[in-house]
């Protein structure tokens, strides 16, 4: 080799899933297309896995702004815990994601170790260690080994460029059997913006404020409390509104990036602004476009089903008995196995804890009734409730009559998948 010529990086493979892909796989990936003021780059750190990558960074331009929510879960990882810190100042210019190791329940040395990946960012990129976010996922409970990390951060940085989306949403994957990315444009004051987003999520599924982890930016100027705001509300009737097994993560992360480096538009100050209403709905539909695609590779998940309900004494009651509902193991277990068991959702609305009259109710599959009036409905058809329940999508509609709430939530079937993927997870 020519005297100070630079070997070309070894560019890492991607993941390649030990589980079969879901059959609700997307039978194609969006592209997302640059967006100014995010470079993108993914490495090997062998943290959990071999020959695959396992770290991403995004290199994010001065000024840019954040917002996030986090998981509720009084045992939250340390990624988390310094992302919380973090936010308050509102400025970012890197995030760090590793998979293969959550960096949860360890200590000190939790805290120790996304410090040191931190620092080791901000000095390769030249920034306050504070304008760094991080998120890990994986294993709960095993010491992060952050010098892996850290070492390759400087040869990450040097490969980052603004069209690595399908790695980088390849590079956080754990037991996900396909990427998840995301993809729309929406006006602000007449200027066109874009919108990136890329998520992981599969199993440890019932987000309590974001799902497991989801990464989303814009190339949009706003400051980070309008930032703030629009994430607030556009995160219940989506992360918040899918469950795969009732269980909320360590490390739920959702953040939301504007570089401010896009097409030039008008200062927005408050998210009532009317010149925002486009960019809310269009951040609204990209959110529930990456929350349904962690719900349609649930572990080992076959079938996507969808809860409506309606006729509760409160959005908040219809919510609660949505959920009853999707993460009832014995509803999901007889989707599975193409039962039109309605018995089951019945004895979810009754453990629900809300108000629920007996002779009030009416239960459907896929649009036919199958309960109504206390009884099994009159005009009840096996064979028709059956085919409700045999496809890939089903739809389950629960009307309890008392009121004017409603609620809608996602989840997926259990099967024998969910177990063996489970049973051997740290094996």
């Amino acid at each position: 080799m020519a005297k100070g010529k630079k070997a070309p990086a070894k560019k890492a493979a991607a993941p390649k899933t030990s589980h079969p892909v879901s059959p609700l796989a997307p039978k194609s990936f969006a592209h997302l297309p640059p967006l100014a003021g995010v470079r993108l780059a993914t490495g090997e750190a062998g943290i959990k896995y071999r020959n695959r990558t396992d770290v991403l960074m995004a290199i994010l331009a001065p000024g840019t702004e954040v917002a996030g929510v986090f998981t509720r879960s009084k045992t939250a990882s340390a990624p988390v815990d310094w992302c919380r810190a973090q936010l308050k100042r509102g400025q970012a210019r890197a995030l760090v994601v590793n998979s293969g190791n959550a960096n949860a329940f360890t200590g000190q040395a939790g805290m120790a170790g996304a410090r040191a990946v931190a620092e080791a960012a901000s000095a390769v990129i030249g920034c306050k260690a504070s304008e760094v976010f991080l998120a890990s996922t994986g294993v709960i409970g095993e010491p992060l080994p952050a010098e892996k990390i850290t070492k390759i951060l400087g040869r990450v940085a040097e490969d980052a460029s603004a069209s690595g989306w399908r790695p980088a949403a390849e590079a956080i994957m754990t037991t996900d059997t396909y990427p998840k990315l995301a993809t729309t444009t929406a006006t602000i004051d007449g200027v066109k913006v874009t919108l990136n987003g890329i998520a992981k999520g599969s199993g440890m599924i019932a987000p309590d404020m974001a799902t497991m982890l989801a990464f989303v930016f814009t190339d949009a100027l706003l400051p980070a409390q309008v930032l703030q705001d629009c994430l607030n509300a556009g995160v219940g009737p989506s992360f918040n509104s899918i469950t795969v097994d009732s269980d909320t993560s360590t490390s739920d992360t959702l953040l939301l990036f504007a570089t401010g480096k896009g097409a030039k538009h008008g200062a927005v100050t408050k998210a009532s602004d009317k010149r925002l209403a486009g960019f809310r709905k269009s951040l609204d539909a990209l959110l529930l476009d990456l929350a349904l695609a962690v719900v349609k590779d649930g572990e080992g998940a076959e079938k996507l089903i969808r809860v409506d309900v309606t006729g509760a004494e409160t959005e908040e009651a219809a919510r609660r008995v949505a959920l009853a509902i999707a993460n009832s193991p014995l509803v999901k277990t007889a989707i599975a196995g193409n039962d039109a068991n309605w018995g089951r959702v019945v004895m979810a609305v009754g453990k629900a804890g809300e108000a629920a009259d007996r002779d009030r109710l009416k239960i459907s599959f896929g649009g036919h009734v199958v309960a109504e009036k206390g009884m099994r409905a009159a005009k009840y058809d096996e064979a028709v409730a059956t085919r409700a329940v045999s496809g890939r999508d089903v739809q389950i509609a629960v009307d309890l009559g008392l009121g004017k709430g409603s609620a809608r939530v996602w989840t997926c079937d259990l099967t024998h998948g969910y177990i063996d993927i489970n049973g051997s997870y740290r094996s």
